[in-house]
């Protein structure tokens, strides 16, 4: 299974947001949002939250990085479904950890979705610089 493409959802007052009919037919009836890096919300199918959740379980307790990682993902993840629109509710003190407000970008990013506040996302990564992109690319051996 792999998330890809770009598409862009407003959050509706009450903290729904529309998932994308191509993200559900992958996703299923229910999935697991959580936090993620760079300050957006990272959103599994079940089959690849498990696969994390496995990942996590088995770090030693007794490493403070790993206690700190299962902290920020385990301690925030939240099972969602969809309703009868095709929309999940996004807990607020997840709303609130991501800055989302009203406009919502969801980016497909192979094994999950990252739900971005649109303004963060296109801030941070508007892809204007071709030759860095190059080097990246390149720095990465892609």
């Amino acid at each position: 299974m792999s998330f890809t493409g770009e598409y862009h959802h407003n959050l509706d007052a009450k903290g729904r947001l529309i998932i994308p009919a191509k993200f559900r037919d992958q996703l299923g009836m229910e999935f697991t949002v959580t936090r993620s890096l760079d300050g957006c919300l990272a959103m599994y199918a079940s089959k690849e939250w498990e696969a994390l959740e496995d990942k996590l379980n088995a770090l030693p307790m007794t490493n403070e990085k790993a206690r700190s990682l299962k902290r920020f993902l385990l301690g925030s993840a939240n099972t969602c479904e969809l309703d009868k629109q095709g929309r999940i509710l996004i807990p607020q003190v997840l709303r609130e950890k991501a800055g989302l407000d009203r406009d919502i970008t969801l980016l497909g990013v192979g094994d999950h979705i990252e739900i971005w506040n649109a303004d963060l996302y296109n801030e941070k990564y508007n892809f204007d610089d071709e030759e860095a992109l190059e080097a990246d690319w390149e720095g990465l051996g892609i």
